[in-house]
């Protein structure tokens, strides 16, 4: 797993999300892209999550669903995203099996990473490291954890938080697999052009 992490944003309008999540994946390519809708009702969040797995298996993208695992087990997507408040990875390993993949959020804590890869985790997620036009966090985690991570950690590393081509690339130089983007690419004048500049970062990796 390597390159640009596509996470959805809030967003109720299927079509709209559909429409830029594919000029996405037509500039390509996606390691991974995760649905994420906080605000959604079950009926909504349904609805959308079987229409993105069907765009993603289209364009052979793995397909991620946020915190859902029941959901994730009806669909049977690719895999499941997991914060810091959700399931135990372990827990959560056991019940999907050894081939789905599943992510864990550990912030700016390498004790919780750890932890994650030795329960299971497919990779780990460290952020924010800069503001986000999407999420609420504290901007706390430091570009010095990714050279902590390349010691002790086997499983690619995520990052999170703001993500910009520009800010990502020392993150990306540090070691970093995977660039996760919501607004990055989904507020872009030009997905297509977006993408192609965080894969840029990729290119020589």
């Amino acid at each position: 797993m390597q390159g640009l992490y596509l996470v959805t944003p809030n967003w109720d309008d299927t079509d709209r999300l559909l429409q830029l999540s594919e000029q996405a994946m037509q500039a390509g390519p996606i390691a991974l892209l995760q649905y994420r809708h906080k605000d959604a009702g079950p009926a909504l969040r349904a609805e959308q999550a079987a229409a993105l797995q069907a765009l993603c298996r289209r364009y052979q993208v793995p397909f991620i669903v946020n915190d859902f695992v029941e959901l994730c087990q009806q669909l049977d997507a690719d895999g499941v995203h997991l914060g810091g408040t959700d399931a135990e990875v372990a827990n959560v390993r056991a019940q999907l099996g050894s081939e789905k993949i599943i992510g864990a959020s550990c912030y700016g804590d390498m004790a919780r990473a750890i932890d994650a890869q030795l329960a299971g985790a497919s990779y780990v997620a460290f952020g924010g490291f800069y503001p986000s036009r999407v999420k609420q966090y504290a901007v706390t985690t430091q570009a010095s954890i990714l050279d902590q991570a390349r010691e002790v950690i086997r499983v690619p590393t995520v990052v999170i938080g703001g993500m910009t081509p520009e800010n990502a690339a020392p993150l990306v130089a540090r070691g970093a697999h995977m660039v996760a983007a919501i607004s990055s690419i989904y507020q872009a004048e030009s997905v297509a052009e977006a993408v192609s500049q965080f894969n840029v970062l990729f290119k020589t990796k």
